[in-house]
């Protein structure tokens, strides 16, 4: 008897939601609890399975973690492609500042990135490829996004895009860090408000800030 292949999709798609329900389901426990503080069985109860069910999905918190940062990051980089295309580039540094007011409203998951992150460094982690990945993407996309302001005159010529890119993505990783070290209390908006408005009087045609 052969096997039926709709029933072989049926199951691989029904399989896929659930995975996807309980990333979603995790990060919300991990962005209101934290991380160390959220059991899988909440978890697993939140998408109304049991916590061997959850299992069967992701072989440890760990690897639920890593799905979780990696749900992250897509949202992240969908939630910049609400940006308009021909954004000038005040608007993309002022994106830069919503972007972190967005971030702190979800603040267990900044706690879950700097974590993640310090994995990251070694090589053989699975950890590596999802962060090179992601500084990869978001420095390409945000170096593109300059380099078209700086096409339609909004950024002075010559602005080497790659390089501001670079360093707005790291101050803005480094202050998540020191955010959390601080246990909350550095002002982490307007942290990166005043680099972003810094970078703006160096890049932009009119030298005024955000």
């Amino acid at each position: 008897m052969t096997s039926n292949p709709g029933s072989r999709r049926g199951s691989y798609s029904v399989g896929v939601a659930r995975r996807q329900k309980i990333v979603e389901a995790a990060a919300r426990r991990f962005a209101v609890e934290g991380y160390h503080r959220t059991a899988l069985t909440r978890v697993a109860e939140d998408v109304g399975i049991t916590e061997g069910g959850l299992l069967h999905h992701f072989r440890s918190k760990k690897h639920l973690l890593l799905a979780v940062m990696e749900h992250r990051f897509t949202v992240d980089a969908e939630w910049w492609t609400h940006l308009p295309d021909d954004a000038s580039g005040r608007d993309i540094l002022r994106a830069m500042v919503a972007a972190t007011e967005r971030r702190l409203a979800e603040a267990g998951l900044i706690e879950l990135f700097v974590l993640t992150s310090a994995e990251a460094a070694d090589p053989a982690g699975a950890a590596h490829t999802l962060f090179a990945e992601r500084y990869r993407r978001a420095v390409d996309e945000l170096a593109q996004r300059l380099g078209k302001a700086m096409e339609r005159g909004t950024l002075r010529e010559n602005t080497d895009c790659r390089a501001v890119a670079r360093e707005c993505i790291a101050v803005s990783d480094g202050l998540q860090l020191q955010w959390v070290i601080s246990g909350g209390t550095l002002d982490l908006v307007d942290a990166v408000r005043i680099h972003a408005d810094r970078i703006a009087r160096t890049v932009l045609p009119d030298g005024l800030g955000l």
